[in-house]
């Protein structure tokens, strides 16, 4: 990766410990994904940002991050037409090496990361 690439994307969503205030009782409702750097991953990440420019994507050495507020959409059928040859929902999980929030694969085209713990509620 190059040096411009790295710098381009050291953006951190993460307080620091000593910026978290433990008696406000804030809920975070971020989501992501991690994924292993791939074509399929550089390719879902950049449709990604593209699409939502909430999505903050960070490019590390062997991972790509992908995080947002609230929730992420992820359209297979979308990330196809982009990548230009088939993403299904298994090739999605297998790029997938971790992720935080609820993860919903809501059909066989839609999975979705959510942030907030109330909205996952009506799918499952």
């Amino acid at each position: 990766m190059s040096t411009i690439a790295r710098n381009a994307s050291n953006k951190n969503i993460f307080k620091s410990m000593q910026d978290i205030d433990m008696t406000t009782r804030e809920v975070s409702h971020q989501c992501g994904v991690t994924m292993n750097d791939s074509v399929e991953a550089r390719a879902i990440a950049e449709f990604m940002e593209e699409n939502n420019p909430s999505v903050t994507i960070t490019y590390n050495p062997a991972t790509i991050r992908i995080d947002g507020e609230g929730k992420l959409i992820f359209k297979m059928d979308e990330i196809t037409e982009y990548l230009g040859r088939e993403m299904t929902a298994e090739i999605f999980e297998v790029n997938t090496s971790t992720h935080y929030g609820r993860m919903v694969r809501v059909d066989d085209n839609t999975v979705i990361l959510f942030g907030d713990m109330n909205e996952v509620m009506e799918y499952i």
